[in-house]
Order: C-alpha cells, then structure tokens, then sequence
C-alpha cells in the first residue's frame, strides 16, 4: 500500500505570485519595482505638502505665475536630460537624475537652515524673510518639474524592462507600491507638521526625501542588475550570448538632446498621447485651484496649509490603495486599455457637478480623493502600458516631454482657464457644464490611443517573442 503524503504547502509569496497573477520568475523583479516606487513617493510626498503650502503663501496671483515659470522650466530641464540620456546608459542615467534631486534637496534644506538660524521665519509668516520667500518659489517650481520627472523616469525603466502583457498584468501591482509610500509620506507629515511650528520644519521635510531618493537609486540598481541577469539566461536559453545580452542592457540610448521632440512631432501615437496629458492636467489644475481656495479660506498658518494638503494626500492616497488592492488589473483586463483611459474624464465630470451642487470642504476632499485614485490607479498604469510598444529612445526622451512639458503646459492652460473663470465670475454649476464636452472628446481619445496599441502589438514582427533570435530585446526576453 502507497503511503499518502500531504500536498506540499505553497510559501507565502508563491500564493502572492499567483493571486496576482504574476509568474515565479517574475515576482522577483515586481517586488523590486515596487520597493523603488515605494521609495520614491514616500520621498516625495515628504516633499509635496510644503511646496503646495509655499505656494499658496503669496495667493492665487503668484500660484498662477509660478505655473508659467514652471512650464518654462520644465521644457529646458527635459531638453537637457535629453541630452544626459543620450551620453550615459540606463544604468548609469537614471541615478545620475535621483541624485541630482537629492544634492539639490540638500541646498534648500541648507539654505533654508541658514535663514532660520539668523532669524528668519517661516514662509507666509510676518517674520517671513526675503530669502525664505525667494526660496520657497523657486522650490515649488523645482519641485513642480522634478516629481513628473522621477516618476516619468520611472515609468519608462518600467516600460523597458517589462513587456506589454506583463505591463497590464504587473504595473498596477507595482503602482501600490508607490500608493504605499505616498500614504505613508503623507501620513507622517501630517503627524509631523501637527507637533511642530518650527522653522527648521521645512527643511528637515527635505532632508527625509533625500535619504529616501537615496534608497530609491540602491533599489533601482538591484532591479536593473536582476532584469539584466533574467535576460542573459533567457538569451543562452535560445542559444545566444550571455555576453551580447549584458552588453545590449549596457548600450547608450545614443542620439541627441533634441531627439525627443523630433519624435514626438512625427509620431500621431505620441502626440495623442501627450494631448490625454494635456487634458488631464487641464482637469487636475482646475481641481487643484479648488482645493487651494479652500484650503486658504480654512488654514491661518504654514504648518497647518502643510497639515492640510498632507490630508488631501493622505485621502487621496488611501482611496488610491484600495482601487489597485481590488479593482484595477481585472478592469484593464477586462475593457483594455482604451476605456480604462476613458474612466478619468467622466470621472471629472462627475465630481464638478456634485461640487457645484455642494461646494464645501468634505466634497472637495472626496471629489479630489476620487480623481486622484482614478488617476494613479486606472490612468495611470494605463497610459504607462502605452509606452510598452515605442523604442527605447522615445522611452527616455519623448516620454519626458510628455509626461513634464507637456504636462505643465497644460497645467498652465489650466490656471489660464481658471483664472479667466475667477475674472467673470463664472460659477462652479457653469464650469460643470463646460466640462461635458470636454470630457467626450477626451473619453474618445482615450479609446483611439487604446486601439492605436493593439495595432502597434499586432503589427509586430511575429518572431519577436520571449528570446525571439532576430530581435532579443531586453523587454523580449523578460515576456
């Protein structure tokens, strides 16, 4: 008689691996891409609620100028990165960015220490110095340009070590990641802000995002050398070179700083994608200048404009958590990627007639909560998986543009609506209803870029597969 043994016990990330519906040999590389973007948004939303209370210091007026000076900003510093990405390879780029970010969170921080210990006060305050001010605005623009460029950098590592079909598996997985980090950076800044009036608070803010940035570049290193790793055994499962596999991974992007747009002007993929950001920002700025009104009517000091916006964050990023947990990689799935895109403008819709019927603070905080969890949730991972069928130099040179200048150009025609809107007086109940057809031509779009995909994955050559001989990407040989 057979002795009978007990089925083996599956481990705890063998079951994650499966409820997620990731592969075993993937799982490795998605936990890695996670822990980055933790680190990453946690850095970040260490750092988001004092630029939104440094902006908002000198009113509306000045927020709308300096979304002028960001956009400008924005297309000099992606030109440049441009530039950099066409010298240097990933592997080399990408913490050259991070750390650029944290040598320069290291001199507002210093800058900002010098003047509170010779007598300066914080931002918005009566003590306020010229030097705190002057600081607190071009902060808030540096910052407005780097966070879309941290998490657009990310996003194309993202795009170029995974597939499509593994994007829409794995990139609203690795998006809780980031969830997680925004959740708790905001969290512990509100908590922060709440105990402190004091004028180091600013910089000791911007000194706890650097040392996380400084995490985030030890996880992407280990992510690339993993992803490089998982390339070069499937390149000798197909017969190929181990050594041809590492030295593709370590190639330099090439081309020029100027590249990028070059791209983007020839290619309608691109540039319909980069008119979906536009419009998102639109909706997101207006929502925005929403949000600072009130928060400027209910908040008298910088530490509470700081506890504030952290608490929208916090919101926000909780109702986020909670849609990728249960909600997002079956929707993408199930629709594609064209209606999930389509999900944000009706959403937008939605929130400005109920905030025009009840236009008070809790409505605000639910209607931003939902917009944002639409958009880092659905849209997001999304739009990102659009970025799966480009090449690696639109990845790390056109996607920049897009996902900074263009993004910031239409945060500027944004504040341009709202403030022509604040001119005439128009109300919240006309601007509901300008909104209607603005969102169906940006849910058409939505589908068009979907299908414009499929096309670009259907029209690929049939051999480009896992390891395919005549063209084994990195991307191809992690599908």
């Amino acid at each position: 008689m057979l002795a009978r043994f007990p089925p083996r016990r599956q481990g705890p990330l063998k079951r994650l691996a499966q409820a997620l519906n990731i592969g075993d040999e993937e799982l490795p590389l998605a936990l890695l891409a996670t822990a980055f973007f933790f680190f990453v948004l946690c850095g970040y939303f260490f750092l988001r609620p004092v630029r939104d209370a440094m902006g908002v210091s000198g009113g509306m007026d000045d927020l709308r100028w300096l979304f002028a000076t960001t956009s400008i900003t924005s297309l000099v510093f992606v030109i440049a990165f441009g530039g950099v990405v066409a010298r240097l390879n990933r592997r080399k780029f990408i913490p050259v960015g991070y750390l650029f970010v944290i040598v320069c969170l290291i001199g507002f921080s210093g800058l900002l220490i010098y003047d509170g210990s010779i007598g300066g006060g914080l931002i918005g305050t009566d003590s306020e110095t010229g030097l705190a001010r002057s600081v607190g605005y071009v902060f808030y623009v540096w910052l407005s340009v780097i966070n879309l460029f941290t998490t657009s950098i990310f996003w194309a590592f993202m795009a170029d070590v995974f597939s499509v079909d593994q994007g829409k598996r794995m990139f609203a997985f690795i998006g809780i990641g980031g969830t997680l980090g925004a959740l708790i950076g905001g969290w512990a800044t509100t908590v922060i802000s709440g105990l402190t009036e004091s004028v180091f608070l600013p910089a000791g803010l911007m000194l706890t995002g650097a040392s996380l940035f400084g995490v985030a570049i030890v996880c992407m290193l280990s992510l690339d050398r993993a992803a490089t790793r998982r390339s070069s055994e499937y390149a000798a499962k197909w017969g190929q070179s181990r050594e041809e596999a590492v030295r593709r991974s370590e190639q330099r992007v090439g081309g020029t700083a100027w590249e990028g747009v070059s791209a983007l002007l020839k290619s309608p993929y691109l540039l319909g994608i980069g008119l979906y950001i536009i419009l998102l920002a639109i909706s997101n700025t207006l929502i925005y200048f929403t949000q600072a009104n009130i928060i400027l009517d209910n908040a008298d000091t910088f530490s509470q404009r700081v506890g504030s916006f952290a608490q929208f964050d916090m919101l926000a990023q909780g109702a986020t958590l909670i849609t990728q947990m249960f909600i997002t990689t079956h929707v993408i799935k199930r629709v594609g990627v064209g209606w999930t895109l389509a999900i944000l403008p009706l959403v937008t819709t939605a929130g400005f007639v109920v905030l025009a019927i009840w236009p008070i603070y809790g409505v605000m905080a639910i209607f931003q909560a939902l917009h944002r969890a639409t958009r880092y949730a659905f849209s997001r991972p999304a739009r990102e998986t659009l970025f799966s069928v480009v090449p690696a130099a639109e990845k790390y040179k056109a996607k920049p543009i897009i996902d900074v200048f263009l993004y910031r150009g239409g945060d500027v025609a944004g504040a341009a609506i709202d403030g022509a809107m604040a001119a005439v007086g128009m109300s919240l109940s006309w601007i509901a209803a300008t909104t209607v057809p603005f969102a169906a031509a940006w849910c058409g779009l939505s589908v068009g870029l979907g299908r414009a995909q499929t096309r670009r994955v259907d029209d690929e050559p049939s051999g480009a597969g896992p390891g395919a001989p005549d063209e084994p990407t990195q991307t191809a040989a992690l599908a």
